[in-house]
Parts: C-alpha cells; sequence; structure tokens
C-alpha cells in the first residue's frame, strides 16, 4: 500500500501537492507513482519563470522501466526547482514527498485547487 500524507493534495495523475503559507505551491510525484516507475535515473524539470497551464507537463521522469511526463496540477508560473534531483533522481524513490519534491510554482489562482483530490479520493486509485 502506498503512502499518501493527509496534509497533501493530489491529482489523477499522481503528483501531489502542499500549499505553503507564503501563497506558493511546493509539487512531486507520488509513493504510488515512484513505485510504479521503479528506480528513477533522470528527472527533467523546467526553468525558473516557465509558466504552465493546469493539465500541461511540465516535466519528464525516467526510470528503468519507462519515461513518464509530469503534469502541472496548478496554473502557475515555476519559482524554484528542486536542483539537487540532477545529482541524485533516485531520491525521488526514497523520499518522494520529502528531498524530492520537483517545483515551487505561485498558482494564478485558486481556482483549480477544487479539482485536487483529498487524501481518501487518492487512496482510491493509487491502490
Amino acid at each position: 500500500m502506498s503512502q499518501i500524507p493527509d496534509n497533501l493534495k493530489y491529482t489523477k495523475d499522481h503528483e501531489w501537492v502542499r500549499f505553503e503559507e507564503d501563497g506558493t505551491a511546493v509539487i512531486g510525484i507520488t509513493d504510488y507513482a515512484q513505485s510504479s516507475l521503479g528506480d528513477v535515473t533522470f528527472v527533467e524539470l523546467p526553468e525558473i519563470e516557465d509558466s504552465f497551464d493546469a493539465g500541461e507537463s511540465f516535466g519528464v521522469v525516467e526510470s528503468v522501466k519507462a519515461a513518464s511526463d509530469l503534469y502541472m496540477p496548478l496554473t502557475g508560473t515555476v519559482v524554484a526547482v528542486n536542483e539537487a534531483l540532477a545529482d541524485a533522481p533516485e531520491s525521488v524513490n526514497s523520499d518522494p514527498y520529502g528531498d524530492a519534491w520537483m517545483i515551487r510554482i505561485k498558482p494564478d489562482g485558486e481556482a483549480e485547487a477544487g479539482d485536487l483530490l483529498e487524501p481518501p479520493a487518492y487512496a482510491e486509485i493509487a491502490d
């Protein structure tokens, strides 16, 4: 069974979102996603100040099994990228909700936040 922290929101595409007090949102992939991918070997992330619409691909995670697009859960602009993943992509497997966060964005608004899944709803599709 996958880990599904209660303090996060989720997408049907297996990304997680953590809303910060400063109004930004941190995004990564779920335990279920990293487990399905297998050993992660490479992570491609966007540049700071890149903007994306909700549902748009913002990067790629490659593993020994496959390459998988990362999908933006909210419309917004990238304000930080986890540079450590370039040297340690395997941290996605060991700490998907901590050290292996992917990007931090400044959301354009909160309209799409209602489209995110609460932990119990995500658990239904992740197990």
